[in-house]
C-alpha cells in the first residue's frame, strides 16, 4: 500500500518507514493493539508516517499473527518476520526483502510522533558521510521527572553531533551544575548498508545492560549521527502512559472540533 507523498520531488531515491511491533513487551504486553481512542496504537503511528511527505511506503513488521491480522483488517501493509532481540533487528530483516535507499525505524509506541521529525531524519540520512550509518532523532528534556525516568533514554552528543553514550540513567551526572538532558526519540534512519552491518554485529554488554539498541553501533565504534528535532509527543511505555495519551487525544479532538481524522494529531 503506497503512501501518498510528493514523490515526484524524490524520484532518485526510495525511503521506507518500518514500524516494528511485538506482542510480548515486558512492561506492556499486547501494546501495539492497545486501543487509543477507537483505533489500536499501531494505527496511530502508521497515520503519522502517512502524514510525512518524504516516505514512499510505511510498513508494520511483526512476528505475531494477531498484529498481522489487525493490520490486514485496517488496510495496513504488514510483513511477518522471525523473532528478534530488538526492533532494529526486525527492521534489518525486512530490509533484506524490501528494496530501498533508506529505512526509517519508527517505534510502534509513538502515536504522536511529529511527521516533520520523520521527514527530518529521512532528509538527514540521505546526506550522511561514509563513516556514519544511521541518524537518530533527539529532543531536549524539559520535564525534570523525565530526566530520572528509566523509560526515557537519554543521550550525550559530541561537538560534531555524534552520539557518545545512551543511558536510561540521567547522563551526564549533575556534579557541578544542572546539565541539559537530551532524550533519544524512537526514530532512527538507516542506510541499507547500515542495517546490514547492524544485523551482523553482536550485542555488547552495554546494549544488553541498558536495553538500548543504538548502543550496538557505539560499542563497535560506529558513528550515530544525532539530529535535533521538535517533538512534544508521548511514548507509550506503560498502561499509565496509554491513559495519558488518551487524554491528549481527547484534548486534540476537542480543540479541532472534529474526530474525522481518527488519530487526532495534537
Amino acid at each position: 500500500m503506497a503512501v501518498t507523498t510528493t514523490k515526484s520531488k524524490h524520484t532518485s531515491r526510495r525511503h521506507i518507514a518500518v514500524i516494528p511491533c511485538r506482542w510480548g513487551a515486558s512492561r506492556f504486553p499486547g501494546k501495539p493493539l492497545a486501543m487509543l481512542g477507537d483505533k489500536p496504537l499501531l494505527w496511530h503511528v502508521h497515520q503519522r508516517c502517512q502524514e510525512a511527505t518524504r516516505l514512499d511506503d510505511a510498513i508494520v513488521a511483526t512476528d505475531d499473527p494477531r498484529i498481522e491480522e489487525t493490520c490486514r483488517k485496517l488496510g495496513i501493509r504488514c510483513v511477518m518476520t522471525g523473532e528478534h532481540a530488538t526492533g532494529t533487528d526486525r527492521v534489518a530483516e525486512c530490509a533484506q526483502h524490501l528494496d530501498a535507499d533508506a529505512y526509517i525505524n519508527v517505534q510502534g509506541d509513538e502515536p504522536f510522533i511529529d511527521p516533520a521529525a520523520i521527514d527530518a531524519v529521512s532528509e538527514a540520512v540521505a546526506h550522511l558521510d561514509t563513516t556514519t550509518l544511521a541518524v537518530n532523532a533527539y529532543t531536549r528534556v524539559t520535564d525534570v521527572a523525565a530526566a530520572i525516568d528509566h523509560n526515557v533514554v537519554k543521550v550525550v552528543v559530541s561537538a560534531d553531533n555524534n552520539a557518545l553514550m545512551f543511558s536510561r540513567q540521567p547522563i551526564p551526572y549533575p556534579r557541578g551544575h544542572y546539565p541539559a538532558y537530551l532524550r533519544q526519540l524512537g526514530l532512527y534512519a538507516f542506510t541499507a548498508e547500515g542495517l546490514e552491518i547492524f544485523r551482523k554485529l553482536s550485542q555488547g554488554p552495554l546494549e544488553r545492560a541498558e536495553g538500548v539498541e543504538m548502543l550496538r553501533f557505539i560499542e563497535h565504534s560506529r558513528n550515530v549521527r544525532m539530529l535535533p528535532v521538535v517533538d512534544a509527543g508521548l511514548a507509550v511505555d506503560t498502561p499509565e502512559d496509554l491513559v495519558r495519551a488518551g487524554i491528549l487525544l481527547e484534548q486534540a479532538q476537542a480543540s479541532s472540533g472534529s474526530s474525522e481524522r481518527g488519530g487526532g494529531w495534537p
